[in-house]
C-alpha cells in the first residue's frame, strides 16, 4: 500500500476517533471519517500489544493491508478509515481476517453495493 494511502500521524487518528463514526464486530473496530477533498481512501492499523509479540502483530497488519489492497476497487474513496484489531484476530488466516473485514465495511456502508457479490 502506498505511502499517500495510509494514516501515519497521531493528530490523523484522533481526527478520526473524534469526529468519525464507528463499526465493530467480534474481530475489528472501524472508525471511519468521510472527507470530500481526497480521491483515494486512506487506512490506519492499530494493533495492540495484548495481541500478541511483534511477529503476530506484523502478521495481523499485513493480513489487513492485503485484504484492503484487495478490496479497494471495492471501497468508497472518499473516507480516512482506522481499523483496530482485537484479540481473536491473532489466531486468524488470511481469509477469515478479509471475511471479517468485509464483514465490517459492509455493516458501515462502505463497499460499493454493486461489487458485494463479487467478494
Amino acid at each position: 500500500m502506498k505511502k499517500a494511502y495510509r494514516i501515519k500521524k497521531n493528530e490523523e487518528f484522533q481526527r478520526v476517533f473524534q469526529k468519525g463514526k464507528s463499526f465493530a464486530n467480534r474481530q475489528l473496530v472501524i472508525y471511519y471519517l468521510k472527507r470530500e477533498d481526497q480521491n483515494h481512501f486512506r487506512i490506519g492499523l492499530s494493533v495492540s500489544k495484548r495481541i500478541g509479540v511483534a511477529v503476530v502483530r506484523n502478521q495481523v497488519k499485513r493480513y489487513l493491508r492485503q485484504a484492503f489492497h484487495e478490496l479497494e476497487d471495492n471501497i468508497d474513496p472518499r473516507y480516512d478509515l482506522v481499523i483496530i484489531a482485537r484479540k481473536p484476530t491473532k489466531d486468524m488466516d488470511f481469509h477469515q481476517m478479509k471475511k471479517s473485514l468485509t464483514h465490517v465495511l459492509s455493516k458501515s456502508k462502505l463497499l460499493s453495493k454493486d461489487k458485494k457479490s463479487k467478494i
